[in-house]
């Protein structure tokens, strides 16, 4: 049985409801007062983040495990919180050329909340279950609910129905009672403390739910091979700005000349990730296909794999 009760002797116990004693009288400051209180407030969020480092990286191998097994990475949350799973989904299709539903955000309320207000909508318990079979979620993807309280019935009820079915479920909230962290095989605790404004979880709490975003697709994206060096290798030329960005690519991972990335680029069916292994490897598309896939879609692994092909042709 979900537990939904929420009383007032339980918001007080909540660290997102707490008072912040160092913004009690900011309502009578000048606007640059007021601006360096929240900015000193805002400084201490990476550090809360940077202790929930270890959790955030064990979701990341699970996250990456499941993408190489065609599982998904799926996040689900209810105002804020929601809108920046949404907005951090949508980012990855255009940053790292993997398909939208690779990486897909759930908000209660559905799209309409994305621009209004629909906060009564994080009330529905069912509601967050059904929208995971509408998503046809499964057992090889990943489950992230958000939600800086950690008590939204919407999205405890998909935690819940996600673990049933066996799949990883991990969990980012602000409090350290959160009830979140009861269906969560990783319970990424940020504890940023009260908020300038008393509940206004979009400040602090929003902010470090971003940079945990952030770090677990980006983190996720370079083991899957998106990245080489640190240059985002799966780039997508869709218009002439990108074609161009993606021949300066090649040259930047390759050290080629502008005519040679060119060259390159046109080969490989304008694919910059293969692009550079021709380059780097001196090999036709064909081949540079095969050990992409044989290093796991990472250069790093396409070079391993002609190196040990090439030292037993040697030996």
């Amino acid at each position: 049985m979900i537990d939904t009760t929420i009383t007032q002797d339980m918001l007080e116990s909540y660290t997102t409801e707490r008072r912040n004693e160092r913004s009690m009288d900011i309502d009578t400051k000048s606007s640059i007062d007021i601006l360096r209180i929240i900015n000193a407030e805002d400084k201490t969020v990476p550090f809360a983040v940077e202790k929930a480092i270890d959790h955030i990286a064990g979701l990341v191998d699970d996250v990456v495990a499941a993408f190489r097994k065609g599982g998904r990475l799926i996040y689900i949350g209810a105002g804020t919180s929601g809108r920046l799973g949404v907005l951090d989904a949508s980012e990855c299709p255009p940053t790292y050329g993997v398909p939208p539903a690779m990486v897909q955000g759930l908000i209660a309320g559905g799209l309409d909340a994305l621009i209004s207000s629909i906060e009564g909508a994080e009330d529905d318990l069912d509601e967050g279950a059904r929208e995971l079979e509408r998503v046809g979620f499964g057992p090889d993807d990943v489950l992230v609910g958000i939600t800086a309280s950690g008590q939204a019935p919407y999205v405890l009820g998909a935690m819940a129905r996600a673990r049933d079915i066996g799949a990883v479920v991990a969990a980012i909230s602000c409090n350290h009672g959160s009830k979140t962290f009861k269906y969560a095989k990783h319970a990424i605790f940020l504890d940023v403390g009260p908020e300038v404004v008393t509940g206004s979880t979009r400040m602090k709490a929003g902010t470090a739910q971003k940079l945990v975003l952030n770090m677990i697709t980006t983190a996720s994206m370079i083991r899957f091979g998106k990245v080489f060096h640190n240059l985002m290798v799966d780039l997508k030329p869709v218009n002439r700005k990108l074609v161009e960005r993606s021949k300066r690519l090649i040259r930047q991972a390759t050290g080629c000349s502008k005519e040679e990335a060119e060259n390159a680029f046109e080969a490989s069916g304008r694919t910059p990730k293969t692009a550079i292994i021709m380059v780097l490897l001196k090999v036709e598309r064909d081949e540079a296909e095969r050990l992409e896939k044989e290093g796991h879609g990472l250069i790093a692994g396409a070079v391993s794999a002609y190196e040990a092909k090439q030292g037993k042709r040697q030996a």
